[in-house]
């Protein structure tokens, strides 16, 4: 989905443990990413995120435990297709985190393996990072 301006949104999950961020990688591509995806028209932010980490994962959202962590785009002209916005939240889960079908695998990624995901994607990192909250 893309906002009034045209810019490409995803709304993404940030998960942490122990200085650990959960990222995923969809069969085919190379690089790993937050999971989530696109709203479907007139999907809310949290729609969105319960319906997409069900579909990735096979996990369910608590809605209500949902946190807004930040907002990162890349811009047009970026060498990684921008432009491009991010709309992140941390939130409780229940059931387990398996891949389904579209995902090729998941991975628990420290601060040293940012050069494996996205720019947009990195720049989460960074926030987590400079956060203390990822090692």
């Amino acid at each position: 989905m893309v906002d009034g301006r045209g810019v490409p949104e995803k709304v993404a999950w940030v998960l942490v443990r122990d200085g650990l961020v959960l990222v995923t990688r969809s069969h085919g591509r190379d690089r790993f990413y937050f999971p989530g995806g696109h709203r479907e028209p007139g999907e809310s932010d949290s729609e969105t995120l319960v319906r997409e980490i069900d579909e990735e994962l096979r996990a369910a959202i608590v809605p209500g435990s949902m946190v807004h962590f930040g907002t990162f785009e890349i811009h047009a002209g970026h060498p990684e297709h921008g432009p491009f916005r991010m709309i992140c939240y941390t939130a409780d889960h229940r059931g387990g985190l398996t891949p389904s079908r579209e995902i090729a695998e998941k991975a628990w990624f420290r601060y040293a393996d940012r050069n494996r995901v996205s720019a947009v994607d990195g720049m989460v990192f960074d926030a987590l990072h400079e956060a203390g909250r990822l090692s």
